[in-house]
C-alpha cells in the first residue's frame, strides 16, 4: 500500500457511544455470560454507592426474558440521579451517553465508589437493546428511554413520588452478547457478597424467568465474617477467627481471617465493595504483613529450628480483605486487580500492627497456629527435596519425555494437542485412530494421586504426575513457567462413566491446584466421547446422552442401540470420527470462571474431610455426572 493510499479520509472518529458498540470488550472484557453479568453489576455497584454513602438501605434486583434474552432491572431507595439540566439536555441524559461522566469525580458526593470512570451507565446503555431509567426526585417520578446509547424521546414526567430513587431496566443486545442469559449462581453470590461487605444492607433477588417466581432476600449484620464462615464451611478450623480492623490515612482496611486443615490457602478480596479476583496491592500488603507477623512469633516462641517462607504462612488460609479507599486504581474497566502502589504499605502496617497484638493476646491459637506454619514449613522442604532428586534423575527434563507418550512429528504448540487418555485400551485405540501429526497420547495407569489429601512430597513423587509434567514441558510448583508448554491444548479423555468422571475431576483437581495457569490461559479441554452408536440399516448416528438416545428410539424401534461402556470398545477409526477429529468432535473448555467456587467444590469432593463431600453427593446425585468448572 503506497503513502498515497493512505489519508487523512481513512481516518475515522467514533463519536458517542459508537466506540463502546465497535470494541465492547475494551469496557466489559468480554461479550459471553461474563460480559453480560459484568453490566449488571455495573448497575448494582452504583446503587450501592449510594448504601456506602449513607443515602440507601434497600436494592433489589430483578430478572426476566422477554423474546429470548434475558433482562434485568436494579432498583434502589437512594438520591436518585439529577435531572437538572446541562448544556441543554438533562444531567440523566447526559451520564446515559456520554463516557466518563457522573459524580464518581466529585470528592464531595462520593468519598468511597466501586465505579470510578464514570462509563458504567453509557456503556450499559451502548450495549443494550432497550434502557429504561425512572428518577423519584423532588417529589416526582421522571423516565427517559434509551436504545443502543441513543435517547428516544426526551425526558418525562411520569407522576409523583413519595420516596427518592433510581430504578434501571436493561436488555442486552443480542446482536453484540452471545450468551442470552444471565448465570443465576453468580448473580446471587455477587449478591451475596454485597450485602455481607454492607452490613444492614438489604438486597431482594427475584428471577421472574422460570415457570414461578423465585425470590430470595440477602442481609448481613456480622459483615465479612459471615463471608469467612462461607468460605471455611465444615474444614476443622485451627483457632478461633481473626478480626482485623482500622482506618488509616483516610483508607477503611477491613481483615476476617483463619486457618483450617487443608494444604491450601483460599484469599478473597474487595476494594470498594467490587471483588479483585486478581488481587493487587491490597493483597500484596496483606501478605507482606501476615509473613513479617507469623514469623517473628516464630522466632520469638519456637525452640524448633525450622527454615520458614512466606508462603509456609499461607498454607490453610482462609481469609477476606476487605479496603474501602477513594479514588482507587483498577488495572482495566473490569477492575479484576487493585493498582494503587500507596494501598500495599498501608494495609501491610495496619494488618501487621493489629496481627502481631492478636497473637500476643490470644497464645493459645497463637501457638496453634505458629505449629500449622512450622508443619507447612517441613513438608515444603521435603517437597523440594523431592523435586530435587526428580530433576537430578531428569524425571522433569523435557528432553527426556515419557516412555508412554506417544509424541507427534509437529513441534510448534500452536497446532498441537495432548490427550491425557484412561487405561491402556483407550489408550490403543486413541493412538491408532489420532492425526499423528499434531495429536500426542498420554496414557495413565488407574486414578491419579488425589492431591487434594497429599502434601507435595509425595505429588511430585507420583509417576503419572511426574509423566504429564514431564510431556507438558513446563515444570512444577516454582518452576513452572508457561511459555515452555509444549501444547496449545491439553484434552483430557476418559470413559463416559462414574470411575471416568472421577479419574477426570481428579486430574482437574491437579491442574487446578499445581498448574493454573493452563486453566486460565484456556489451554484445558474435556473430550466428550458418545454413550451410543444407534444403527439404522447401513446408517449410523452418535449420541452423547440417554435422553438423546430415547428420543432417537422411540421415532425408530427398529434402531440397533450399541452402548460404549468405555472407551476401549470403540474402534480406531469410530472414535477418530467421534472424538478426536476436530471438525466432528465435542469439546467442553474448562475455564474458571470464579476461582472461590471451583476451589470450593475440589475442597469438598477431593479434601480430607468425609462429611462435607458425603452431604454433597446426596443433595446433588441426580443433579450432574459431572461438574464442569
Amino acid at each position: 500500500m503506497s503513502e498515497d493510499s493512505y489519508s487523512a479520509k481513512d481516518i475515522v472518529v467514533l463519536s458517542g457511544t459508537m466506540g463502546v458498540r465497535k470494541r465492547p470488550a475494551m469496557y466489559i472484557g468480554s461479550t459471553g455470560s461474563a460480559g453480560m453479568l459484568h453490566l449488571l453489576y455495573e448497575l448494582v455497584d452504583n446503587a450501592v454507592d449510594e448504601a456506602v454513602a449513607g443515602y440507601c438501605k434497600n436494592i433489589t434486583v430483578t430478572v426476566g426474558k422477554e423474546d429470548g434474552m434475558d433482562w434485568a432491572e436494579v432498583s434502589d431507595d437512594g438520591r436518585g440521579i439529577p435531572v437538572d439540566s446541562i448544556d441543554g439536555r438533562s444531567a440523566l441524559e447526559t451520564i446515559m451517553t456520554s463516557l466518563h461522566s457522573g459524580a464518581k469525580f466529585n470528592d464531595r458526593i462520593y468519598k468511597v465508589s466501586g465505579g470510578l470512570h464514570g462509563v458504567g451507565l453509557t456503556v450499559i446503555n451502548a450495549l443494550s437493546e432497550y434502557t429504561e431509567v425512572k428518577v423519584r426526585r423532588n417529589g416526582t417520578e421522571y423516565r427517559q428511554r434509551f436504545s443502543k446509547g441513543t435517547p428516544v424521546g426526551s425526558l418525562e414526567i411520569i407522576g409523583n413520588a413519595s420516596s427518592t430513587g433510581t430504578t434501571v431496566r436493561f436488555k442486552p443486545d443480542a446482536t453484540i452478547f452471545s450468551s442470552r442469559s444471565f448465570d443465576t449462581m453468580f448473580m446471587k453470590e455477587h449478591i451475596r457478597d454485597i450485602a455481607i461487605l454492607n452490613p444492614g444492607l438489604k438486597i431482594e433477588f427475584t428471577d421472574l424467568r422460570g415457570e414461578s417466581e423465585e425470590r430470595e432476600t440477602f442481609r448481613s449484620e456480622r459483615g465479612i465474617v459471615d463471608l469467612l464462615d462461607i468460605l471455611a464451611g465444615d474444614k476443622e478450623r485451627i483457632g478461633k477467627p481473626i478480626i482485623l480492623s482500622k482506618e488509616s490515612d483516610s483508607v477503611a482496611v477491613n481483615v476476617a481471617m483463619t486457618y483450617v486443615k487443608s494444604y491450601s490457602e483460599k484469599l478473597v478480596s474487595f476494594v470498594n465493595n467490587v471483588k479483585t479476583p486478581e488481587g493487587g496491592t491490597h493483597v500484596a500488603g496483606f501478605h507482606s504483613a501476615l509473613s513479617r507477623a507469623i514469623l517473628g512469633y516464630i522466632q520469638k516462641n519456637s525452640k524448633k529450628i525450622v527454615p520458614v517462607e512466606g508462603d509456609d504462612c499461607r498454607e490453610g488460609l482462609v481469609c477476606v480483605v476487605s479496603v474501602l479507599m477513594h479514588d482507587p486504581e483498577f488495572e482495566g474497566q473490569t477492575k479484576e486487580k487493585l493498582g494503587s502502589q500507596n494501598i500495599r504499605a498501608i494495609v501491610d502496617n495496619v494488618v501487621y500492627q493489629l496481627l502481631v497484638r492478636h497473637l500476643e493476646e490470644n497464645p493459645s491459637d497463637a501457638s496453634k497456629i505458629m505449629e500449622s506454619v512450622l508443619r507447612a514449613a517441613v513438608a515444603r522442604e521435603a517437597a523440594r527435596n523431592a523435586r530435587d532428586i526428580a530433576r537430578k534423575k531428569n524425571m522433569f527434563d523435557s528432553a527426556v519425555l515419557p516412555g508412554k507418550l506417544s509424541d507427534c512429528t509437529e513441534s510448534d504448540p500452536s497446532r498441537t494437542e495432548i490427550f491425557i487418555v484412561e487405561g491402556e485400551s483407550a489408550a490403543g485405540s486413541s493412538k491408532q485412530g489420532r492425526d499423528r501429526f499434531t495429536q500426542a497420547i498420554l496414557p495413565l495407569k488407574g486414578k491419579i494421586l488425589n492431591v487434594e489429601k497429599a502434601g507435595k512430597d509425595k505429588i511430585f513423587g507420583n509417576a503419572e504426575i511426574r509423566a504429564m509434567v514431564t510431556a507438558f514441558g513446563t515444570g512444577i510448583g516454582d518452576d513452572f513457567d508457561i511459555s515452555k508448554m509444549r501444547y496449545g491444548k491439553v484434552i483430557l479423555l476418559t470413559d463416559a462413566d462414574v470411575d471416568g468422571s472421577h479419574i477426570k475431576t481428579l486430574l482437574l483437581t491437579f491442574l487446578y491446584r499445581y498448574m493454573k495457569q493452563l486453566i486460565d490461559k484456556g489451554f484445558v479441554y474435556v473430550a466428550q466421547p458418545p454413550l451410543y452408536r444407534i444403527s439404522f440399516g447401513k446408517e449410523a448416528k452418535y449420541v452423547y446422552s440417554d435422553k438423546e438416545m430415547e428420543a432417537l428410539v422411540k421415532t425408530n424401534p427398529k434402531a440397533k442401540i450399541q452402548r460404549y461402556k468405555g472407551l476401549g470398545e470403540m474402534n480406531p477409526d469410530q472414535l477418530w470420527e467421534t472424538t478426536m477429529n476436530s471438525q466432528n468432535r465435542i469439546l467442553k473448555k474448562i475455564t474458571v470462571k470464579d476461582a472461590e467456587l471451583a476451589d470450593t467444590l475440589f475442597s469438598v469432593l477431593m479434601g480430607i474431610d468425609v462429611q462435607p463431600r458425603r452431604r454433597f453427593l446426596e443433595e446433588h446425585s441426580t443433579e450432574v455426572s459431572f461438574l464442569d468448572i
